[in-house]
């Protein structure tokens, strides 16, 4: 597995969108075969991780199945150290993609990007620690531009949702930065499409849900990390990191009107016998 690792992390550093592209290709064939299941297991299907024709045809497991998997396990392990971690390494590509000039191929490499980097975030939850950082959230937010095409806004807005999931956190950093002002004036801009809108609302109904003190980001995986880790410290926070429904509106209201029937809305819907 590090092997391939390696040699996708080799093509994602090009400066050829053709590596590039094959380097996202490879990564996305060794997520497939450690989310699908085959019909044997044992000590070959570590050895078995690689892109094959067969892997649409695969029984697709749920995330919470996976901690069972020795592959995602061996590959969990991995992405605790800087060296073999994937949403770093995705981050950097990001980064390097936005310095190039906007064209149609480029345009489908950040795509393609962000939907691996949202895939990782969901796989490997302490990765979304990253996201506490200023330096990265803020590339997520120049992802926003009202410039980029649509298809990489609605990515962002999907990799933004993940990387604040259940890491408040990353929220107070997205705060920090203007994040929500970059997002409210995306959504109230002109020429900003439909689809693009729908997701930026559904972020707001994301974003005012109130927020719950996590100890481990990875829990849900039944895998833990240890805070001492490279990527920094624990994803987890104090109470006193949190804020409520009720502040968060208060929030977001200095940049969005009618935020009140945002969140009426919202403890009707289907959510509403969790806040309730």
């Amino acid at each position: 597995m590090e092997s391939l690792l390696s040699l996708s992390f080799d093509y994602l550093s090009s400066h050829d969108g053709i590596k590039v592209r094959k380097g996202l290709r490879q990564l996305e064939g060794l997520l497939a075969q450690i989310c699908l299941s085959r019909s044997s297991s044992g000590p070959d299907r570590r050895h078995s991780i690689a892109v094959t024709s067969d892997a649409t045809q695969q029984e697709r497991k749920e995330l919470g199945q996976l901690k069972d998997d020795p592959a995602f396990r061996e590959f969990f392990k991995l992405q605790e150290g800087f060296q073999w971690n994937v949403a770093m390494r995705l981050t950097m590509t990001l980064e390097g993609l936005l310095s190039r000039s906007s064209t149609g191929a480029n345009d489908l490499l950040l795509v393609s990007t962000l939907d691996l980097l949202q895939g990782i975030l969901l796989m490997h939850p302490p990765s979304r620690a990253l996201f506490a950082r200023e330096i990265y959230m803020n590339l997520l937010l120049d992802l926003l531009d009202p410039s980029s095409c649509p298809a990489i806004q609605s990515s962002t807005v999907l990799v933004l949702v993940t990387a604040l999931l259940e890491v408040p956190k990353n929220v107070r950093c997205f705060e920090r930065v203007d994040g929500l002002l970059a997002i409210t004036s995306l959504f109230k801009n002109g020429s900003t499409g439909r689809e693009v809108k729908m997701r930026i609302v559904e972020f707001f109904y994301f974003y005012l849900m109130p927020e719950t003190p996590v100890g481990n980001a990875g829990a849900g995986n039944g895998l833990q990390r240890t805070p001492s880790k490279r990527l920094g410290s624990s994803v987890g926070v104090r109470e006193g990191d949190t804020k409520t429904m009720e502040e968060k509106q208060a929030f977001l209201g200095k940049y969005l009107n009618n935020v009140e029937d945002l969140v009426e809305d919202l403890r009707e819907s289907a959510w509403g016998t969790v806040l309730n």
